[in-house]
């Protein structure tokens, strides 16, 4: 009924290049490795890593602490006030449905 159809490779229709051929070449032994040198010794790390904040660096930060402070409030702010609206046309809907039902059954 529904079997699967495997496409098939088209034919080139331009002018079709034949395939590079590449040339054997001679492969050279490497020569035998020396032995490392012993490493320079590494100076002590210190006791703990410096941070040095220049007053541009903490110009930047207090810049970049204020942009996130600002934009995750006006996005509480936004869910905030949809969740407001939501419930107030929720609100606005339950009462004239209610005051549908009541005038159907003061008619009868």
């Amino acid at each position: 009924m529904l079997r699967p159809r495997i496409p098939t490779m088209p034919t080139p229709t331009g002018i079709v290049t034949p395939p590079a051929v590449v040339q054997p070449t001679a492969v050279e032994p490497t020569p035998a490795p020396t032995p490392p040198a012993a490493p320079a010794p590494l100076p002590a790390p210190p006791s703990r890593p410096m941070v040095q904040l220049t007053p541009g660096t903490a110009v930047a930060l207090v810049g970049a602490g204020t942009a996130v402070v600002l934009v995750v409030g006006t996005v509480l702010v936004s869910m905030l006030l949809a969740t407001a609206v939501t419930a107030a046309s929720v609100a606005v809907c339950a009462l004239v449905i209610r005051s549908l039902i009541g005038q159907q059954h003061k008619c009868r």
